[in-house]
């Protein structure tokens, strides 16, 4: 089992870290071994960093792609319940006004 605890790290650290990537030279796992955080999570950041500045695989999301589809994902489960919700109270009226 993992974990209970996830350690956050902030934006600025995540830049720093990739900085460091790009200008020593060092592969991710050594600049991940330096500063003692997981390469995964390095490279990870490091993968992102290169799609944000479209350096990515075709196909991959920009954080901004992301945090907008994760908005859209939102509000289209909002507007289902809604829809629901009308659909419900549609066949309610529905049924009082037969009466």
């Amino acid at each position: 089992m993992g974990n209970k605890y996830t350690k956050r790290y902030t934006e600025e650290f995540k830049r720093d870290a990739i900085a460091l990537v790009d200008s020593t030279g060092k592969t991710v796992t050594a600049v991940a071994r330096d500063l003692g955080i997981s390469s995964e999570s390095l490279r990870g950041w490091y993968r992102q960093a290169k799609t944000d500045r479209g350096e990515g695989r075709p196909g991959e999301l920009t954080t901004a792609e992301r945090e907008e589809l994760k908005r859209l994902r939102r509000q289209n489960a909002e507007q289902a319940k809604t829809i629901e919700v009308l659909r419900k109270a549609a066949v309610f009226f529905a049924k009082e006004s037969d009466r």
